[in-house]
């Protein structure tokens, strides 16, 4: 699969890359999907709002994923990916290893990295006791004591989006709040607490949160803490290739196609809603993309004009 005439590389196997490569291996292309190991929703326990497979762990989703794409012929390498550049007729990957592979064209969907805060027992909740999205797990913990994690807009917005779960809510700013005070206004008219203390250390036996505590040596009950974390990305591919950015995610447009011709990028790295379901869509459309331009480049290359007819 290492020969200049490979279609495709998909870099990464959660929903975006799998979607892609299920999409392409059906469109009978070659595709060589690398895994570089587990994704952001690792420590999940489940995923949820995915049509027909909720409530389905991560690990059985990647399983599955795996046996339905060897249907189709797609091949998969295990490693990282650490650089890429272009190469006649297309692209050349090099994995941690050395080994590497060529193929016409290239789908990122390594997508990103969460940067948490350094608040001591926070890590080893997240996925669990701490959690990003509402989503994904506010039924599970619905009617719980929950606390938002941060500061200013993304602290406001998430305090307000947790209402229809759970009317129990605290605002830890862990310091100086930075809220206007038409956001305190909020606050006080859905009667949410902000709290300004310092944290010390969150507790709870194993992955599950208990109690908040402060260092003035106070303690919050808490069942469980959400923060929109800041994130990066999980590789520095995309900027190898010269791919332009939109603030941390890759530029892409309707179609998932990056600023570099050839180059595709799905999942959480354009940038779409971080959803399961959502990165699986993306996945698909730029699979479908891609396959209609190798489809334009083999008909140009023998002279004939594709006529596109109307979208069903």
């Amino acid at each position: 699969m290492s020969g200049p005439d490979a279609d495709v590389i998909v870099v990464g196997s959660g929903p975006a890359g799998a979607s892609a490569a299920l999409e392409l291996g059906r469109c009978r292309r070659r595709v060589l999907q690398i895994d570089g190991g587990p994704g952001r929703n690792v420590s999940s326990s489940a995923a949820h709002g995915l049509y027909t497979r909720d409530g389905a762990s991560p690990a059985e989703l990647r399983r599955v994923a795996q046996e339905q794409l060897g249907r189709y012929g797609v091949h998969t390498e295990v490693g990282r990916v650490i650089s890429a550049r272009p190469k006649e007729n297309g692209f050349e990957v090099t994995l941690e290893d050395g080994r590497t592979f060529q193929a016409a064209k290239l789908v990122l969907a390594y997508g990103m990295r969460d940067l948490l805060p350094e608040v001591p027992g926070l890590a080893e909740r997240w996925g669990e006791g701490v959690l990003h999205c509402p989503y994904c797990d506010g039924w599970e913990h619905r009617d719980d004591r929950a606390v938002v994690y941060g500061a200013g807009n993304a602290a406001h917005h998430m305090a307000l989006t947790l209402q229809p779960w759970t009317r129990q809510v605290t605002v830890l700013s862990d310091g100086p709040s930075g809220f206007t005070p038409e956001q305190m206004q909020d606050f006080r008219l859905l009667d949410l607490r902000v709290i300004e203390k310092r944290i010390a250390r969150l507790e709870g036996p194993g992955t599950r949160l208990e109690c908040v505590h402060f260092e003035d040596g106070s303690v919050l009950a808490a069942d469980l803490m959400v923060l929109s974390p800041l994130q990066e990305p999980s590789s520095d591919l995309g900027a190898q290739l010269g791919c332009l950015q939109n603030g941390t995610c890759l530029q892409v447009s309707a179609s998932g196609e990056t600023s570099v011709p050839g180059v595709y990028a799905a999942g959480d790295l354009s940038g779409g809603p971080q959803y399961v379901v959502a990165a699986a869509s993306q996945g698909t459309l730029a699979a479908i993309a891609l396959n209609t331009a190798l489809i334009h480049e083999r008909l140009k290359r023998r002279g004939v004009e594709f006529h596109k007819g109307p979208h069903r």
